[in-house]
């Protein structure tokens, strides 16, 4: 039997091309560019608002529906008008279908939903708005507001705490610069404190950090205890009737005590009359 005839292939046909293999090894295959994802813009928070007229106004205010406004983007006088059935402020950016609304405070007061962004916008781009330099009306900042409210109250916590916790020795200055009888009893010179510190609260606090106060007290107790003559013209020593300070025309012998005590000429009296004071 016949073997089967096998071709011969030559050792030439089975040569490879090695340099188009490496370079095509070699070559880098450049990677697809990314694009650079857009960042979004961020969304302004809306939120109702609340509009308000700081004088005057009356029960009812109306306001025009329309007013001329320069627009910096375009560096134009453009109209704006109050279309509740626009998307936009702008009259050239209205429809045909454009209907005007006034606008209404009542007692002086608007308030502006979220769902009316319009209005919202058409008041804060309106000429009469204070923050266009405008007299009319103004946005009320509900936030400052709060703030203003939560900083007063903590204010006024602090200004009668010092009245409760205090003694009557160290509230005595202020009661004495503030007029308040300190013969009273204890509890009446606590109760009469208490109404100047609901009164002013932020002032009565920095009453007691004054040195002023504490020289005031110091020479109405030393009146009190005949350490000095207060007399129109000036203050005296009660013992040797020796002038300390005059008074000019016009002025309180106790004010110009005081002030001259905290001067300079003054520190030494100062000290000598509160070590007597201390000894009494």
């Amino acid at each position: 039997m016949a073997r089967p005839r096998v071709n011969q292939l030559s050792s030439e046909s089975f040569e490879l091309d090695t340099e188009s293999i490496v370079a095509e090894v070699a070559t880098p295959v450049p990677a697809p560019v990314s694009k650079p994802k857009a960042v979004a813009a961020p969304v302004k928070e809306l939120k109702p608002k609340i509009y308000h007229i700081p004088s005057g106004g009356g029960i009812i205010y109306t306001i025009k529906s329309e007013a001329i406004i320069y627009d910096p983007n375009t560096n134009t006088n453009r109209q704006i008008r109050y279309c509740p059935n626009e998307p936009s402020v702008f009259a050239d950016e209205q429809s045909s279908f454009a209907v005007r609304q006034h606008v209404i405070f009542e007692n002086g007061m608007l308030y502006v939903p979220i769902e009316n962004p319009t209005l919202q916008r058409f008041l804060d781009l309106h000429p009469g708005n204070r923050a266009n330099g405008g007299g009319i009306f103004e946005e009320v900042n509900t936030e400052r507001n709060a703030q203003v409210d939560v900083d007063s109250e903590f204010i006024l916590h602090d200004a009668i705490g010092l009245v409760r916790n205090k003694s009557v020795d160290e509230l005595l200055p202020v009661a004495i610069y503030l007029g308040i009888d300190t013969n009273q009893k204890n509890a009446e010179i606590k109760r009469e404190l208490l109404l100047e510190a609901k009164a002013n609260p932020k002032k009565f606090i920095e009453l007691f950090d004054n040195p002023v106060v504490q020289a005031r007290a110091a020479v109405k107790n030393a009146i009190n205890y005949q350490i000095l003559k207060e007399r129109p013209d000036g203050m005296y020593w009660f013992d040797s009737g020796r002038l300390i300070v005059s008074t000019p025309a016009g002025q309180d012998t106790v004010e110009v005590m005081s002030r001259f005590c905290l001067s300079e000429k003054g520190s030494i009296l100062y000290n000598e009359l509160k070590e007597q004071l201390e000894k009494l």
